[in-house]
């Protein structure tokens, strides 16, 4: 089952954390993975642990918020592979504030990367998916998405709009055979969150790590490969049936408040 054999997936924000994590799991089942990060040393390393265990991947550069960029990485990529199979809109940036303490500079920044990031990406994949009779799109949102979380403004906004862009390609492509959904977590234990209590909380790193984890109702924080296992889920001809569809993984964070 969740084979991904003569599959091509493309995932954004794929040198570390969850996005790591989805393209290793897409690649041990069988998907030649496209690991695109802005930072090409960091997809460099995420493919050479997938060639390392015997997968198939190759490594790219792009700023999601740049068009141009986009399209020309996409290009560059149906160049070479058979079909485009699937798309996972990992890439994204957090912040944190409120509406009175979020600058412009940071608002703009948040909407280039997290909306029109996976606008532009979705773009490009559904333009090649149509002709070739359909194709899987994964967007990752959050639980910000779907309930009030203090100093959050930009980062809540941008995810909502992720939710409801969701939808709407679900809708506009469905027969043309295109699913679309987005997974929706709590918080996980990635760099990213290790950089932020190092940076914020210098010395008090475990006791703020402890702090956070015990915020989702289960106790923990969870792990990138828990994420990447139901995006294999969704990514996988098994999941035919289901779009247009939000999955929360959030350790109760939702419901169990």
């Amino acid at each position: 089952m969740f084979s991904l054999s003569n599959k091509t997936a493309v995932i954004t924000g794929a040198g570390s954390g969850i996005g790591q994590a989805i393209a290793m799991l897409f690649a041990r089942q069988g998907a030649h993975v496209e690991v695109l990060d802005l930072k090409l040393e960091a997809a460099q390393g995420t493919v050479e642990q997938i060639i390392a265990e015997g997968g198939s991947a190759r490594a790219g550069a792009v700023d999601v918020a740049d068009q141009a960029a986009v399209k020309g990485v996409f290009a560059e990529i149906s160049s070479r592979v058979p079909s485009l199979d699937i798309l996972v809109n990992n890439a994204g940036i957090a912040h944190i504030g409120t509406v009175l303490t979020t600058e412009e500079a940071d608002l703009d920044k948040l909407y280039n990367v997290n909306i029109k990031g996976v606008y532009n990406c979705a773009q490009a994949a559904i333009d090649r998916m149509v002709p070739q009779g359909g194709g899987v799109i994964l967007n990752m949102c959050s639980i910000a998405a779907q309930m009030g979380l203090a100093d959050r403004f930009a980062y809540s906004m941008t995810k909502g709009a992720v939710l409801m862009m969701t939808y709407s390609m679900a809708k506009d492509f469905i027969k043309q055979g295109i699913r679309c959904n987005c997974i929706c977590p709590a918080r996980v234990h990635t760099p990213f969150v290790d950089g932020y209590l190092a940076t914020t909380y210098p010395g008090r790193e475990a006791e703020m790590f402890q702090k956070l984890s015990e915020a989702q109702p289960i106790g923990r924080m969870a792990r990138p490969d828990e994420i990447a296992a139901l995006a294999l889920y969704l990514c996988s001809d098994e999941a035919g049936f289901v779009t247009g569809s939000s999955y929360p993984i959030d350790g109760g964070a939702v419901n169990l408040r």
